[in-house]
């Protein structure tokens, strides 16, 4: 009997809700599906193996950051209402630009091998596998995300899964029966993103039947030139560390903080799949002069966020030990303040999609450059004296630092486009901030007591029992003022 409610009542479900359902369950089993193979990669492979695989994952982000120009992200949906007319030619062109810069680079890097090998302390093999990477992986993120901005949830479920299984399915078989283990952990990896991100590139161009179009390339350009600056201050912020930490105290430190870092932003595709269901919703809702609504939706989502950073604190030292380890459980320590920077991710996120809807991409890069060159100097300061631990901390500060710029210039924004109610609420905002850093520190000096940690685990459970009629009225008003979009 409850099982029929429960489908009649998903059946009833409004589609922006199923999507948004569905793309946290994907992203979920994703990472879920990652973590479930990292107890493998960690025992198989050398500390210097596993943390020089993180360092090429590293160099990737920030090289399609210039290939790509991050063509697929906000300015993408953007033009998809701008152009809705024409979107398949719209976004065939968005891959010819991708393409060509990709060769640019390419042959840029072939001129002079040895030179660039040296800089991204990488072999060729494995820098002409990043490339084929660099080359086929913007087609899966533009069909990806115009999948996610109509709603069309089973198409994109089934391919990521998929591709998910494939690449650290084959991934631990090789590294399990190759004597290049490295090796074989990057070309599974490559070649299976390849596979399904190829057969995207080419029916991408089949069905948009145009590689060049100036009114669009001059969109592409004119709209994410400028954000160059944020999109390499966001690498700083989310990769340079373990960068950073290889060059400073070396790669095996790397891979300590990689781990933890890891299990600790596995909360980034959960809050990623919000954010991007969110984004279409809050365009539309602006779009019909709808502030009110967003207000409503995203009240019981940042409060569940929160939640979700004290459940990753709280349990560090059992998931360390299950996926990483006892010789990786002295990174527990570096857990709680980067499962509090996620936190402050998603919010810098959701002031920064009223910025992107109003085209004021010059405040998104000035505050990310802000908060990068922070990062840079703290690191450099912190991460000789006390090691790796410091990164967890500068990276808490420095997402700290943007959420609050961000909030600044979402002010200006609403005040420029002479909206007078706040999109936000803020004062809830700033509560729940303040309950994640306190239980951020809780957490860190209760670790090694762990009847005090579960103790406070009972009681968070108790008080959430004791306000769960307050907590379910607002998730029915989150699916009510869904449904109304």
């Amino acid at each position: 009997m409850k099982v029929m409610q429960l489908q009649n009542k998903y059946n009833k479900m409004p589609l922006p809700v199923k999507a948004s359902l569905w793309y946290t369950i994907c992203n979920v089993l994703n990472k879920g599906i990652a973590l479930i193979s990292t107890p493998i990669f960690t025992r198989i492979l050398t500390e210097e193996q596993y943390g020089t695989f993180a360092i090429f994952q590293s160099w990737f982000s920030i090289l399609i950051i210039f290939t790509s120009l991050n063509v697929f992200l906000g300015g993408y949906q953007k033009g998809l209402l701008l152009y809705k007319d024409d979107v398949k030619k719209f976004t065939s062109s968005q891959l010819g630009l991708t393409t060509t810069i990709t060769i640019i680079f390419f042959i840029v890097y072939i001129l002079n091998i040895n030179f660039w090998n040296k800089i991204f302390d990488l072999p060729a093999n494995l820098m002409i596998a990043m490339f084929i990477e660099l080359l086929l992986m913007p087609a899966l993120e533009l069909w990806s995300s115009q999948q996610v901005f109509n709603y069309k949830y089973k198409k994109y479920v089934l391919l990521s899964l998929m591709m998910t299984i494939v690449s650290l399915g084959s991934g631990v078989i090789a590294v399990v029966y190759s004597s290049l283990k490295l090796e074989a952990r990057v070309y599974t990896d490559v070649l299976s993103k390849a596979l399904f991100a190829g057969a995207l590139f080419i029916l991408i161009f089949k069905s948009g039947k145009c590689f060049f179009s100036k009114q669009y390339w001059k969109y592409a350009l004119l709209f994410n030139l400028p954000l160059i600056p944020h999109y390499l201050s966001n690498y700083v912020l989310n990769q340079s560390d373990r960068v950073m930490i290889g060059r400073m105290v070396g790669n095996t430190q790397a891979a300590y903080y990689s781990v933890a870092y890891t299990i600790s932003t596995m909360m980034v595709l959960i809050t990623g799949a919000i954010i991007n269901s969110l984004t279409p919703y809050t365009y539309k809702a602006l779009e019909k002069n709808d502030e009110y609504s967003i207000k409503c939706v995203t009240k019981p989502i940042v409060v569940a966020v929160a939640g979700l950073c004290f459940v990753t604190m709280a349990f560090a030292p059992e998931v360390i030990r299950i996926f990483g380890g006892e010789k990786y459980l002295d990174a527990i320590y570096v857990i709680p303040p980067i499962a509090a920077s996620v936190f402050f991710i998603f919010l810098y996120s959701l002031f920064s999609n009223i910025e992107y809807y109003f085209q004021k991409t010059r405040f998104i890069a000035f505050a990310t450059c802000i908060s990068a060159i922070v990062n840079l100097i703290l690191n450099f300061i912190f991460i000789k004296i006390y090691g790796y631990y410091a990164a967890g901390y500068t990276t808490l500060v420095c997402y700290i630092c943007l959420a609050v710029l961000h909030y600044i210039f979402y002010r200006k924004v609403l005040k420029e486009e002479n909206i007078k109610n706040n999109v936000y609420d803020i004062k809830m905002i700033c509560l729940m901030s303040f309950i994640v850093i306190i239980g951020m520190t809780v957490f860190a000096v209760t670790y090694r007591y762990i009847f005090i940690r579960y103790a406070i685990l009972a009681s968070i459970l108790i008080i959430t029992l004791i306000f769960r009629n307050k907590i379910k009225s607002l998730l029915l008003e989150f699916r009510k003022m869904k449904k109304n979009s």
